[in-house]
């Protein structure tokens, strides 16, 4: 038995062989009573079998740490970011760690208060979402001594600050050359705020693709708002007043392109027979919507794993090749985009 403990089998590798989910897996270990009796007998023996412990100190946790990771994150209930909780708190049970879950809501002054209050004592280390700190503000941190992972940075970060982001250029180029193979020659842009890493990366990717096809940008064509249903539509209608309006909307996130779609419907445009409209995100609601939406993929889950997986490597010291990943993202082609109209 001391040798299959030695191997180091994770609880997802329990969850796997059970056939059931890592939070079941957990509510065994915890001898919680919502599990049903042959889940929990089936879990038991695989657990005894595979010789599963979950023991901090068993898996190399030295004396002292409190077995507890930060997790910043501006708001919960937005779909793009429960898709990286998702993924995050999953990893964190695999390593036997727990969440304190810490919302900022957007507020620079509340995230410094919270990470303040985290790094003295309370944890072990942190993963923020988006942060509103400045990378010097974050530098400060290191230089503590205190062990954090950046995932889909706000601003540029120093590089010596760890991340986890997603290849926003090449999710955007994959969404330009979709339009273009379409036919589709004025192409507008909704974009994030000016300055915002994921902003500035997909407008690069854009750019690239007009100017592969010979098209010079038009001002006109690109305009500026938050991330919100309501930014995406109001930016829309601005777009669709043009003398000229685009044949296309390449969208800097679901949201608006969901709003794009709501401004296009209202002033009885077909979607996507009179205007195609392309997202990036991928969440939940892009296969809601109607029409469902075209729209890159993030592969937001993945990113929360991965910054769990960097984290814990730098709790435990261990050496690695990059502070930094950026992970792959995919052009999902559903029904919001078609051939540019004659």
């Amino acid at each position: 038995m001391a040798e299959l403990a030695h191997s180091r089998v994770t609880i997802r590798e329990v969850a796997d062989e059970a056939g059931v989910s890592i939070a079941t897996v957990s509510r065994v270990l915890n001898d919680r009573d919502d599990v049903a009796p042959e889940t929990r007998e089936l879990v038991s023996r695989i657990i005894q079998e595979r010789g599963y412990i979950a023991n901090r100190s068993a898996r190399g946790l030295s004396v002292g740490r409190t077995g507890l990771v930060g997790v910043l994150v501006p708001l919960v209930y937005p779909a793009y970011f429960s898709s990286i909780l998702s993924g995050a708190t999953e990893a964190l049970q695999e390593h036997d760690l727990r969440a304190v879950l810490s919302p900022t809501g957007h507020q620079h002054d509340r995230e410094v208060t919270l990470l303040d209050r985290l790094m003295h004592g309370l944890t072990d280390g942190a993963l923020i979402v988006l942060p509103e700190e400045s990378s010097q503000e974050l530098e400060r941190l290191l230089d503590a001594g205190y062990h954090f992972v950046v995932i889909d940075p706000l601003m540029p970060l120093d590089e010596r600050i760890p991340s986890v982001s997603a290849a926003h250029t090449s999710g955007a180029d994959q969404a330009m050359k979709h339009l273009l193979a379409l036919g589709h020659r004025r192409i507008a842009i909704i974009t994030g705020p000016r300055g915002w890493v994921a902003t500035e990366d997909r407008r690069r990717g854009y750019h690239a693709a007009l100017a592969a096809a010979g098209i010079l940008p038009d001002p006109e064509l690109e305009v500026e708002s938050n991330f919100e249903i309501d930014g995406g539509e109001l930016a829309a209608r601005v777009l669709l007043d043009l003398a000229e309006p685009p044949t296309a909307i390449f969208a800097f996130n679901d949201n608006h392109a969901i709003g794009a779609i709501q401004a296009a419907r209202a002033r009885g445009l077909r979607v996507p027979e009179d205007l195609s409209i392309v997202g990036f995100d991928d969440v939940e609601h892009a296969t809601i919507v109607t029409p469902t939406l075209t729209t890159v993929r993030q592969p937001l889950a993945e990113m929360g794993r991965t910054a769990v997986s960097l984290l814990t490597r730098l709790l435990e010291r261990q050496s690695f090749e990059t502070l930094h990943v950026e992970l792959a993202t995919r052009l999902v082609v559903r029904e919001s985009s078609g051939p540019a109209p004659v």
